[in-house]
């Protein structure tokens, strides 16, 4: 099912307001924020509240940087709060290395409110070739939900998916999910190009 309609939200109380704009076929997302690290996130949150079980899939045209770590992707989020727990498959500007992660795209998470975030890394970040590298436009991301186990892929396609992780966390089952985007400098804004939206609620499979 195509996702036609999302929620614009600021989170933290970044100092450069975000918005949430409908286009042919997706939705502009602009954003300010500091950052969706640490024990609370400053970000744009474009989103719909879904109860139980998901399958979200969408396609990142484009993100501009305004620093090495500004951030775009799907989240899965308790809550409105910006200390809240969630789950979050992100893609970056580009294929630079940073810290552990060769490639443009990482998964991470608070698995507690106002708990530390952490990362998933790729399992080889020493590859000359990333296993998970930003191609814009065609920087396809999934993020799947069967109960405590949310599932996160990636594609250059979007047919033909690669699994990035599969990860076990208890949140509420109505919880918020949509497009989380960080400036990650509270100078600048930035803005994301986000298409081919659709969600197929209930138990999910690879095969879609």
């Amino acid at each position: 099912m195509e996702i036609k309609k999302l929620t614009g939200k600021d989170i933290g109380y970044p100092v450069l307001r975000g918005s949430t704009v409908k286009v042919s076929n997706g939705f502009d997302i602009t954003a300010g924020g500091v950052d969706i690290w640490d024990t609370s996130d400053q970000f744009h949150f474009s989103y719909q509240e879904h109860m139980g079980d998901f399958d979200f899939v969408a396609r990142i045209e484009a993100l501009s940087s305004a620093d090495l770590y500004t951030k775009s992707g799907i989240m899965a989020r308790e809550s409105l709060e910006a200390d809240s727990q969630h789950v979050y498959l992100l893609t970056f500007p580009d294929n630079s290395p940073r810290n552990s992660n060769n490639g443009g795209v990482e998964f991470q998470y608070r698995t507690i409110r106002g708990g530390e975030s952490k990362a998933i890394y790729p399992s080889d970040h020493t590859k000359e070739s990333p296993e998970f590298p930003v191609s814009f436009p065609n920087t396809w991301m999934r993020m799947t939900r069967n109960g405590d186990r949310f599932d996160s892929y990636y594609s250059t396609s979007g047919n033909r998916w690669h699994l990035y992780t599969s990860f076990m966390l208890k949140m509420n089952p109505k919880i918020y999910l949509g497009f989380a985007v960080t400036s990650h400098n509270f100078k600048e804004t930035v803005t994301t190009k986000v298409r081919d939206v659709s969600m197929v609620s209930g138990a999910s499979t690879s095969e879609r």
